[in-house]
Order: C-alpha cells, then sequence, then structure tokens
C-alpha cells in the first residue's frame, strides 16, 4: 500500500501539474487531505470550505510518523485546525480563539501558578486582573450610563412555600432587562442568590430553571433570573442578533450588577449571605460577576469552568477579558474568588470533564494559600452531559443549604409550581 501511495505521488510531481521551486510546490488543499487519509489510513470530517484554496509548500507539510502533526502544518495557512473525534476520524473546523486543548490549559495553569509563589504575590497579580478585567470589559464605562429610576413589577403570585413576582429593570436610556423574583414565604431576613441564565433551551423559561428557582425559595433565598441580551423579552427590544455580538458580554454582566445593587437593598435580604449561580454560559457569567463585585459570598458555576474554554459564544467572549495578566482563563478567574465558598459541578460529557483531574487541584492549590481548602468543592458526574439535571441540582441545593444554612426539610421540587411562559414575562 505504501509503495502504491509513493508512485501515485511521484506521478503526480512528474506530471503537467508538478510541484516546482516556481510555483512554491503548491498543490490543491483538498488533494492534500485526500492524500493524507490514504497515507495515514484515517477520515476526515469537514466542518471548513476547501473548495478553490491552494497549499503552497504541500508535500513537505506532511510529517510520514504523524498524522496529527501533518494536519496541523497542513491547515495552519488557513486557521483551520483538527479535533480528534475518536480513533481514526478528525474532524476540520475553524480555529477557535475561545477553545483549546486540555493539555493546552494544563500547561497555562502550570504556568499561572510559577506566577505566585505565596499568598502576597498572588493578590498583587489578583488585583491586578481585577482592575484589567473590568477595563477590558468595558462595564464601568456602561455602568456610568445606568439610570436610576425603580424597576417595575408585577403582581406576587403565590405558591406553595414561595413567591414569584416578574419586573422590569431599565439599565442604560431604552435599555432594559426582565426577570423573576423567587422568595420564600417566610418572613425574616433571606439569603440572596443571583442567578444568570445560560443558553438552554427556551433560556430562564424552562422547567428546570423554574424546579431551581421555586426550590431554593422553598427552602429559604430570594432568587432572581433574568434573561440573556437577546434572548426572551430582551430579544423583543434589540432582536436575537444581539446576542451574537460583543456588547451581550458586557451587558449581561452590567445587568447582573444591576440587579445585585437593586436587590441587596431589600429589608428582606441578608446582605452577608449573596451567592452567585448559574449553568453553561450562566456559568460563565457567575465567575465573572464574582471577579466584579466582591459582595458576593457563595458562588455555583455548574457545567462551565474550563481552563482551556473560554465559552464559545460572544456573550461569554466577546471582549478579550482572557487576555487580561498577560493571559488568564476562568480556572484563574474563579480562584479570585478564594478563600468563600465555591462549589463546582462537572461532568464527563463536555469541557468541563478534566475538572477533576486540572481545574479542581488548581483550585485546591489556591485555597490552601489561605488555608480554607475545605471551601472549594467539586461534583462530577463522569457519566453526564451537559445539562442542568437533577444530579446536577442537588449539589447546588445542598451547597446553599450548607453556606446559608437554609431549610433541607424544604428540598421538594415536586412542590414548584412549573409556570408557563407567558406567565413569566413582565410584557404580556
Amino acid at each position: 500500500m505504501k509503495k502504491i501511495l509513493l508512485l501515485s505521488a511521484l506521478a503526480f510531481s512528474l506530471g503537467a501539474n508538478a510541484q516546482t521551486y516556481e510555483n512554491h510546490f503548491t498543490s490543491s488543499l483538498h488533494d492534500v487531505l485526500t492524500d493524507v487519509e490514504a497515507r495515514f489510513h484515517v477520515r476526515l470530517k469537514y466542518n471548513v470550505d476547501t473548495v478553490g484554496k491552494m497549499l503552497p509548500y504541500a508535500d513537505f507539510r506532511i510529517r510520514p510518523y504523524s498524522v496529527e502533526e501533518s494536519l496541523t502544518n497542513i491547515l495552519a495557512p488557513f486557521d483551520y485546525k483538527i479535533v480528534k473525534q475518536s480513533e481514526g476520524l478528525y474532524k476540520i473546523k475553524p480555529y477557535e480563539y475561545t477553545r483549546r486543548t486540555e493539555e493546552d490549559g494544563r500547561k497555562l495553569l502550570t504556568y499561572l501558578t510559577s506566577l505566585y509563589s505565596d499568598k502576597q504575590a498572588w493578590e498583587l497579580r489578583r488585583d491586578s486582573l481585577r482592575r484589567e478585567v473590568r477595563l477590558r470589559l468595558g462595564v464601568d464605562e456602561k455602568l456610568s450610563k445606568c439610570v436610576k429610576a425603580q424597576p417595575k413589577l408585577t403582581a406576587i403570585r403565590k405558591y406553595n412555600g414561595y413567591t414569584v413576582q416578574n419586573f422590569s429593570m431599565e439599565t442604560t436610556p431604552g435599555l432594559t432587562v426582565c426577570g423573576s423574583i423567587y422568595t420564600p414565604a417566610t418572613k425574616g431576613k433571606h439569603a440572596l442568590i443571583i442567578c444568570p441564565n445560560g443558553h438552554f433551551l427556551l433560556g430562564r423559561y424552562r422547567e428546570d430553571q423554574q424546579q431551581r428557582m421555586g426550590t431554593l425559595a422553598r427552602m429559604g433565598a430570594v432568587c432572581v433570573d433574568y434573561d440573556l441580551y437577546g434572548w426572551g423579552e430582551s430579544a423583543k427590544e434589540v432582536g436575537e442578533a444581539a446576542h451574537q455580538t460583543s456588547e451581550a458580554h458586557v451587558v449581561q454582566a452590567m445587568n447582573g450588577l444591576r440587579i445585585l445593587d437593586w436587590m441587596i437593598k431589600r429589608k428582606d435580604i441578608d446582605t452577608k449571605r449573596v451567592g452567585v449561580n448559574g449553568g453553561s454560559g450562566g456559568g460563565t457569567q457567575t465567575i465573572l460577576l464574582t471577579v466584579l463585585d466582591q459582595r458576593f459570598t457563595a458562588a455555583a458555576p455548574v457545567v462551565s469552568l474550563s481552563s482551556w474554554f473560554d465559552g464559545g459564544c460572544p456573550c461569554e467572549s466577546g471582549k478579550p477579558i482572557q487576555l487580561s495578566g498577560g493571559g488568564t482563563c476562568n480556572a484563574e478567574l474563579a480562584a479570585m474568588f478564594a478563600p468563600k465558598p465555591l462549589l463546582v459541578v462537572s461532568d464527563g460529557g463536555d469541557w468541563t470533564a478534566a475538572v477533576p483531574r486540572l481545574e479542581y487541584p488548581y483550585l485546591q492549590h489556591m485555597y490552601d494559600m489561605y488555608n480554607a481548602k475545605s471551601n472549594v468543592s467539586n461534583v462530577h458526574l463522569p457519566n453526564e452531559h451537559h445539562d442542568f439535571g437533577i444530579n446536577k441540582r442537588m449539589p447546588v441545593y445542598n451547597f446553599f443549604a450548607d453556606v446559608f444554612k437554609l431549610n433541607k426539610n424544604m428540598l421538594d421540587e415536586s412542590k414548584v409550581t412549573i409556570e408557563n411562559e407567558d406567565a413569566m414575562k413582565f410584557h404580556k
């Protein structure tokens, strides 16, 4: 087989389309990739267009001992990359600035750890990171334009152990954010949990979101969730396309901070018990909010934390905050929360699969600088995939019950009323 391949390549080089010094040994990208498939006995899947693309120094890019090095060399001029799908199967994709590899994450965390040998050195970097993230995000400029008008509220809906009320808050002139407030039926001071939404189907109106909000409220925490920028009621105002912009990154952060400013002033809120919790893109926002505001006292990012994936949506990575400090990642940003209680929920079916062997040991090391290693925990579900299912929600309930002294006797999702989408909107 190898002899046939060599003869085929030789015949091509001696033909009318011979590769020469004068033409920079150029060949069709399609032909080169076809040759790679035959040479290495692999299959390539394409998420890119190769039609009409020509590759200079084509055959010189091939490494006969490595299909992966060969493909990396071949694809580099086009800003394409390979992702190994399984043994003998590779997918060719456009370069992703937000996604690297687990090995890249390992190298970055090793490098970052070398920058701070003690708590003093770390806190100097932490404080510098905090300032630069704010600057790169542009959140202070956005906050300076916020209006002071009080949010508008709907009538309260009463359920088993909790109530729900919708709100509409004008943030900057002409821009509003809508959401719902889940409040315990009991009197007294309550914990507050800000719950930024992720990219799950149906957004904050979905059943598992309502189950989480209602259950935590029944247990004793006021919970607030709100639409992503360009989703839900926001889409009617700015259009769905607005979500796929860098503006979404800063607006969603601003919305979380403005809602915190508003809610923390309520007389029934215990300002020493302020949490933040979200999944997927909501988990990315969770980490970012802890960087931006030190009033949070407990945090639980779910199926989101990674040292090598920043979040594939512009609402998570539209602004270049990962370039702060000469290069950072969400794991280091999460470490800035130390020594406050932090729960990381991960699974085996997405970019959080490496958390138990990579990001969690790093976080434990960082928390150990404060003699607070027990304040960071990881619940890993190796056989599960990317969602906010019951096995992800249960650790969240137990975490906030423990750190905020919530009532575990009220932990019963079956008592939560699932409302239709229209009921949860401020504008009917």
